[in-house]
């Protein structure tokens, strides 16, 4: 289902909210992973808290992280991951390195994946909350 936002541009997404239990750990963690993909804060509020990114120049979808909206704690899904696009196979690399090097723990070193897509070059971590998080590159490797 997409929704549309303008006759030039059609989006499936909105939004996408992680949450979270330690907001400036997370931040850390997530200010590492979400710049090296070209995403930058588009607003942060402490005393909610939660911070809001995107794309350099783009007008969505939003990346959030914050505390629960309901006041429970957090409590990270098995069965639901966030994929994020990256523009190289050395990108996936280069993205998983970083996670880890913040605090996120492996939950899948990159590599194909060609069960899920013939070019998929991907990489699973969880966040510091135990959110599992993927970085991949669909596109096939050009031979230089």
């Amino acid at each position: 289902m997409r929704a549309t936002q303008t006759a030039e541009k059609d989006a499936m997404l909105s939004h996408l909210f992680i949450g979270i239990t330690d907001f400036d750990r997370a931040l850390a963690f997530y200010g590492a992973v979400l710049s090296g993909l070209g995403l930058e804060a588009r607003f942060r509020d402490r005393s909610r808290p939660w911070v809001g990114c995107q794309g350099r120049g783009e007008a969505g979808p939003l990346f959030l992280i914050g505390w629960p909206f309901d006041g429970k704690p957090h409590d990270p899904g098995d069965g639901q991951i966030a994929a994020l696009l990256a523009d190289s196979r050395a990108l996936v690399d280069r993205m998983h390195a970083i996670a880890l090097a913040h605090g996120g723990r492996c939950d899948g070193p990159p590599g194909l994946r060609p069960e899920q897509h013939e070019n998929d070059h991907g990489a699973h971590f969880r966040d510091t909350d135990g959110n599992k998080l993927c970085v991949a590159c669909l596109s096939a490797e050009i031979a230089s």
